[in-house]
């Protein structure tokens, strides 16, 4: 990237910013000037007069068949359900909250609500009624909709206790169309004076983290905050969503921000969004939709990857694949370190391609042009096979503070083992202590109710992550730890337990890993099994399955292959980081356990808290005298 489009600096260490000292910063430049004064209804609008006829909301009906809504269609039904919400009572400033799956009514009733100047409050749907309760109250929620009458249960057990809540609508059951009918007397001209008024500086979203380090935080976004960042991704990566005939299936909770991001920057581009909430139809969706974009977490790859040498088996078919596995490697680390490719590794990799690449990528569907993946760390020996089949993971990184994706890697300028340079108008800093931070119009407004938080986290501009990273000369940036999560050894080693769990929860067998280790005098690991994964890969292998977690976590073929993964684990890192035991447990971390967040990561302190005695009296129990 030439130096008219970037700015590097570094800052002397006593150049203090509030209190943060920033020693390396790196800016991408927009290519051109962004006014982010918008109201985000503005996207929508703008695309329907581009390409009013264009497909832009595809979803499944109740028979699994495709359906799809023109722009003109989706901005007309938007507009409908907004003059319903003015006509219900539905004041700007006051927040509507939604409960459900991923669906086109939650698409509409967002765009619905804040393009109205209300404020909507997502909320995932594995919530319990005392989290929702929470949430509400903190929101001030006055209206819900609830998917269905599950969801509409929860809300009503907790009514009596949130004083601001007027009504609840179920989705399943007509909500939408009954909003509707409360607008049959409100006029164009009162929508339109009601989305005039609704500016960029002017509350969005209040996003809910799903609380991996303590009580959730209600992350307050603007209007600008969220056009500001679908502006930026358009002039970053127009490749992915701003050229013709790009798809997307859309698979993420939309309480998640990503998702959130996802669908408004699809208005603001040329995405045609498929949506579906159902994981087990998702390989026959990427078939039938046919999407060009790919987005998931790495242990959906990881589980494709598996899924594929499973079939492939132990026989010659078997040996086949992991020769091509080998050589798609060494292709693709090859391509990445710019070196000149051997003509052998370029024939063994033609060679492969054949036989076994193109089978793997038809898993993605007919137009799958690359992938892009985040929420944890992608192993590298993963991201250097899908490079070398030429399906390349893309690695990315956001926060909800972020409304979505600060930085990602590109098709072409991928460098494996970075999260990519920062996108247009985004600026990466690394405090004195090694801390990520970003600064940009896209960064959030603040922590809603909690002005300490707000004034702790973002300082003179700047996000303070929490992560731990460095960047290099040319913007590409890398993760190194977690702040939080650093564990430091009996010893005073500290260990960064990242990369050493991403690798162990590539095995077909593993489902979740947790490396402990805080003031202990090594590093161990709790590890819990996938019981349909592991029993494909026990069948694969010629041995019986098991019945139950219980009984896997027992199996002397599966422990086998736990310490090979746990070893190769090892392999990366120096003696007094590795993992010198491990405990396979019988049970899973669950979101109905309290042991993952509603975005599947884990939750350190209970987990440790809830196996406190196998720690401390298995894995480090005291030695006999």
């Amino acid at each position: 990237m030439s130096e008219d489009n970037t700015k590097r600096a570094t800052r002397d260490d006593d150049e203090v910013t509030n209190a943060t000292v920033i020693v390396k910063e790196y800016t991408t430049a927009l290519h051109e000037p962004i006014d982010p004064d918008i109201n985000l209804f503005d996207f929508l609008a703008q695309r329907a007069q581009r390409d009013a006829d264009g497909s832009m909301v595809s979803y499944k009906n109740g028979d699994g068949q495709w359906e799809t809504f023109s722009a003109a269609e989706f901005r007309d039904k938007v507009i409908a359900i907004a003059k319903g919400l003015i006509g219900w009572g539905a004041r700007p400033g006051e927040s509507i909250a939604i409960i459900a799956h991923t669906r086109w009514e939650w698409v509409a009733l967002d765009l619905a609500i804040m393009s109205i100047g209300c404020v909507t409050v997502p909320v995932y749907e594995t919530n319990s009624p005392a989290q929702i309760r929470t949430v509400f109250n903190d929101a001030s929620v006055v209206l819900a909709f609830a998917e269905d009458d599950g969801q509409r249960e929860k809300v009503e057990s907790i009514n009596v206790d949130v004083a601001s809540l007027r009504a609840t609508y179920v989705i399943t059951s007509d909500a939408v169309n009954a909003i509707i009918a409360f607008g049959a007397h409100v006029s164009d001209d009162e929508f339109e004076k009601r989305r005039k008024a609704t500016h960029g500086d002017m509350l969005a979203t209040i996003i809910y983290t799903s609380g991996s380090t303590g009580t959730p935080k209600g992350i307050e976004i603007s209007h600008r905050n969220m056009a500001a960042e679908c502006m930026h991704a358009l002039q970053y990566m127009p490749r992915a969503i701003n050229i013709p005939d790009r798809r997307l299936l859309l698979f993420l909770p939309m309480s998640h921000v990503f998702a959130r991001f996802m669908t408004i920057v699809a208005f603001a581009g040329t995405l045609t969004l498929g949506l579906s909430s159902n994981m087990k139809t998702i390989i026959k969706d990427f078939e039938n939709f046919g999407p060009t974009l790919l987005l998931a977490v790495p242990r959906v790859f990881e589980k494709v990857y598996n899924a594929a040498s499973q079939r492939a088996g132990t026989g010659i078919a078997g040996r086949m694949f992991l020769r091509g596995v080998k050589a798609a490697q060494e292709w693709s680390r090859y391509e990445q370190s710019g070196e000149r490719m051997p003509a052998s590794v370029r024939m063994r990799h033609a060679f492969y391609n054949q036989i076994v690449y193109k089978k793997i990528r038809t898993v993605f569907g007919p137009n799958a042009d690359f992938a892009i993946t985040g929420g944890a760390p992608m192993d590298s020996d993963l991201a250097h096979f899908y490079n070398g089949i030429g399906m390349p993971l893309l690695e990315g990184y956001g926060m909800t503070e972020t409304c979505g994706p600060v930085s990602v890697s590109l098709p072409e300028n991928n460098r494996i083992g970075t999260i990519g340079q920062p996108l247009c108008g985004t600026t990466v800093g690394i405090a004195q202590d090694g801390e990520l931070c970003f600064k940009g119009e896209s960064v959030c407004m603040g922590y809603h109710n909690q002005p300490e938080v707000t004034e702790q986290q973002i300082t003179d501009g700047w996000l303070h992550t929490g992560d731990l990273g460095d960047v290099d000369e040319d913007g590409f940036i890398t993760l190194t730890g977690r702040k939080k999560d650093l564990i430091i050894t009996a010893g005073g080693k500290n260990v960064s337990p990242g990369q050493l769990e991403t690798t162990v929860m590539t095995s077909p067998v593993v489902a979740q890993c947790l490396v402990i280790g805080d003031r202990k005098p090594f590093i161990a690991a709790l590890i819990t099994l996938d019981l349909d994964d592991a029993n494909a890969w026990l069948t694969s292998q010629g041995a019986a399955p098991a019945s139950s977690l219980e009984e896997l976590s027992k199996n002397p073929i599966v422990y086998t292959e736990v310490e090979r993964i746990v070893n190769k684990a090892n392999e990366g890192v120096s003696r007094a980081e590795s993992i010198r035991k491990f405990e396979i447990l019988p049970d899973e971390f669950t979101q109905d356990n309290g042991m993952i967040t509603a975005s599947l990561k884990t939750r350190r302190k209970q987990i440790v808290d809830h196996y406190r005695k196998l720690i401390d009296t298995v894995i480090y129990a005291p030695r006999k005298k």
